[in-house]
């Protein structure tokens, strides 16, 4: 009897997984929030969101904008999957509806900003989310990236320093050498993976595909950062290494770093422990802008 090569055998298993992803695709796998949803989850809140979008060249950019927007501003950068709903628990808020203003971004490729069609590159993607941060330049900016959305918030710092004022990273993957190139992303690039596979997780395997040499690409940056960070990352990670924390702490000036390593915590920490966030942002608003100068 021959013995299915290993290879083969992994190729079929790798098809068999996305059928099976494929198989429990439903709406909610797109994590998308649409105005009509929007307005039932914010029903009865003191402030209605209000969702708006703009075009660069054949790019849209959508995204949920929350409070008075003459106070501090809080954009939030969701991971992947994900898209700005993922906050949305936090932007009906009522103690940070008094303190802050904040905005939620569906990323390239997610939500409403071009859905399956992601844009790797992480330069290319801040470049789209710019004009975001300009609209609320007349306050401080605070970012606010989990998981992926961590690296986005941090180059978007290191790309527009007079946009952004203060950044927290929540257990975000912006280590290059603990990216790992599992064998099965390049299966997930195929065109049958692409046919069955719901547009956010298409999305989120191109990003990760590319992720380890765009971190690469940060490395000589991080010295540009000079505003306060806070990272945030739960010790049971089972996605990204609480490593990524220890990174940062090599990376970021150590007067302007704050890392908070959470026993008992994993990576879902936006939905599992909003408190940590809500007190990092609190933290960084407080006595504007003499907080937001430094530590």
């Amino acid at each position: 009897m021959k013995v299915m090569p290993r290879s083969l055998f992994k190729f079929l298993l790798g098809i068999l997984f996305f059928l099976g992803i494929s198989h429990l695709t439903s709406s909610c796998l797109q994590f998308r929030m649409s105005s009509s949803e929007a307005e039932i989850f914010f029903k009865e809140q003191t402030f209605q969101p209000v969702i708006k979008s703009y075009k660069i060249d054949d790019r849209t950019i959508n995204y949920a904008q929350v409070g008075r927007d003459s106070l501090p501003t809080v954009i939030f950068l969701h991971g992947s999957p994900g898209g700005w709903g993922a906050f949305a628990g936090f932007m009906r808020n009522e103690q940070l509806l008094q303190q802050v203003y904040m905005v939620s971004v569906d990323r390239p490729g997610y939500g409403y900003s071009n859905y399956g069609d992601p844009i790797p590159d992480l330069q290319n993607q801040c470049q789209l989310l710019k004009p975001i941060l300009e609209e609320t330049k007349h306050t401080p900016n605070i970012l606010v990236g989990h998981s992926l959305g961590g690296p986005i918030a941090a180059r978007l710092a290191m790309d527009y320093p007079d946009l952004v004022q203060g950044i927290i990273l929540v257990a975000p993957s912006i280590d290059p050498a603990l990216e790992r190139g599992e064998w099965y992303r390049y299966l997930a690039r195929g065109p049958l993976a692409k046919m069955l596979l719901p547009g956010s997780f298409w999305s989120t395997n191109e990003e990760i595909f590319s992720l380890k040499e765009e971190l690469e690409k940060m490395l000589p940056l991080w010295s540009k950062i000079s505003i306060p960070v806070i990272v945030i990352q739960g010790e049971d990670d089972a996605l990204v290494p609480k490593e990524n924390a220890y990174f940062a702490q090599r990376m970021v000036n150590p007067n302007l770093l704050r890392l908070q390593l959470e026993p008992d915590v994993n990576h879902f920490i936006p939905w599992n422990q909003p408190h940590l966030i809500n007190q990092a942002i609190f933290d960084l608003v407080k006595d504007q802008p003499q907080a937001i100068s430094g530590y």
